[in-house]
């Protein structure tokens, strides 16, 4: 039994959700969309922010997760400021997210921490995440893209939240859904580094 767990690969999924009152908001875009363009799909998930996606054997969890929690840690909450809507043409309609940087340089940070321990083998790359965005459709047809898009590209929105953690998800092979792995808080406290110099 414990063979099959190790040679069985898990999906994960590692971002940022907006506060309750903003997710709600966005929810009730995505749930207008799904029935105005015929787009069930919209409607799996909350929304959130994905900051990588990869696939991994579970018996290097513990390690991905001790990783994270360091680089959480050492991390102050970060602002996430959305502004309008964006698309990635003929297949996505997006919120913008417009405080680029504070989010890229966290990816960055777990890109250079992390990356080797991210790919199980070279068929299963992980995907970091540059763009920093809040899907609201994905996986369109083209006519819900372009009616879609001619919409929502006319469309304002804005909101704004303090990102205080990142949330690990994970799906086994054979399940439908994510689940919550783990919670990473940003407690804004000086890394390993500055204890070794110390002692």
């Amino acid at each position: 039994m414990q063979d099959l767990a190790l040679s069985t690969l898990s999906e994960y999924l590692l971002l940022i959700e907006p506060r309750h009152d903003l997710s709600d908001q966005i929810m009730a875009i995505k749930e207008k969309f799904a029935e105005q363009y015929k787009s069930p799909q919209t409607l799996k998930g909350k929304p959130h922010l994905t900051l990588v996606s990869f696939v991994q054997y579970a018996a290097m969890e513990g390690r991905i997760k001790q990783t994270l929690r360091r680089i959480a840690t050492e991390r102050s909450p970060m602002l996430i400021e959305m502004a309008d809507f964006g698309s990635f043409p003929s297949h996505t309609i997006y919120i913008n997210v417009v405080s680029k940087p504070v989010i890229q340089a966290l990816v960055k940070a777990i890109r250079t921490e992390l990356q080797s321990m991210l790919k199980p083998d070279k068929d299963h790359p992980p995907h970091f995440i540059m763009e920093p965005h809040i899907t609201i459709a994905r996986r369109l047809v083209p006519w819900q893209y372009e009616q879609g898009w001619l919409q929502y590209s006319h469309q304002s929105f804005s909101g704004k939240c303090m990102a205080t953690n990142m949330i690990l998800l994970k799906k086994e092979a054979g399940d439908q859904n994510y689940r919550l792995a783990d919670r990473f808080e940003f407690l804004s406290r000086p890394g390993g580094a500055t204890q070794a110099r110390l002692f």
